[in-house]
């Protein structure tokens, strides 16, 4: 009898260590996005790494540049390498397309200003300025992101909307409370609370926005508040939370921007 007891508990932890790994009790969590294959050919493009307040940054630089300043944020682990597709370098071999910054927001920094770093801030009064000066780019900045960096993108926008063109959220990592974020997200309910985008709707409505997500991803329900908030279309396409997803639209994603910000 003791030998089954044991079989049988064992079998119980086994269970909930496997509904703890997979988010379960309303966590979506954004899950470590996949960096995409690197292309060889940048398609005349320059290719610019440099490092700022030592982190290691990416920019690259159209042949055919109207010398406009578009920001790219990354998801959760996957640095901006994650753009260094051939998706984003055939978008970017059209006549007038912007310079492209990929910033470094670290693993899990969510791009808010925090306990781990003041992420937003960095942005907007290091990164962006020292682009400006960097590349020589003129005009207002479109700023857009990927998954947690989606997120980021419409959260720095909010606070500085003035500054900016176009802002895209590309299935942006959001959540309508508190007690549904992902672990590490935030790093409290007060975090939260001063950093969700639900609450700064006003100053988002002040921007052209645009939100598009995969009808399978986690995020949709939320990402469509949004856009009813905002009274934006959101652009669903078939797909998930992926690599597949986000390369396969990235052209539509840069034509947004240039069309905005032109």
């Amino acid at each position: 009898m003791w030998r089954h007891g044991i079989r049988a508990a064992g079998v119980m932890l086994a269970v909930v260590a496997m509904l703890s790994f997979s988010g379960c009790g309303g966590h979506k969590a954004a899950q470590p996005v996949p960096k995409a294959p690197q292309s060889s050919d940048t398609k005349g493009a320059r290719v610019v790494r440099y490092t700022l307040d030592g982190r290691n940054e990416i920019a690259v630089v159209p042949r055919k540049t109207n010398r406009r300043l578009l920001v790219l944020l990354h998801g959760v682990g996957a640095g901006p390498e994650q753009f260094l597709s051939n998706q984003v370098f055939t978008a970017l071999a059209q006549p007038g397309s912007p310079v492209v910054v990929m910033l470094n927001g670290g693993d899990h920094s969510y791009w808010h200003d925090r306990n781990s770093g003041e992420w937003a801030s960095m942005v907007l009064n290091r990164a962006i300025p020292d682009a400006r000066r960097r590349f020589h780019t003129k005009g207002k900045v479109g700023i857009g992101g990927i998954s947690m960096g989606g997120y980021g993108a419409l959260h720095i926008a909010s606070l500085r909307p003035n500054a900016f063109c176009a802002v895209g959220g590309h299935s942006a990592a959001l959540w309508r409370r508190a007690g549904a974020t992902a672990p590490g997200a935030f790093d409290n309910a007060d975090d939260y609370r001063r950093n969700s985008v639900f609450t700064k709707i006003g100053k988002l409505k002040k921007l052209n926005v645009w939100l598009d997500v995969g009808d399978q991803d986690s995020f949709r329900d939320a990402d469509a508040e949004l856009a009813r908030k905002l009274s934006v279309h959101l652009h669903v396409f078939p797909g998930g939370h992926d690599s597949a997803y986000w390369n396969g639209h990235m052209a539509i994603y840069l034509a947004f921007y240039k069309r905005a910000c032109s």
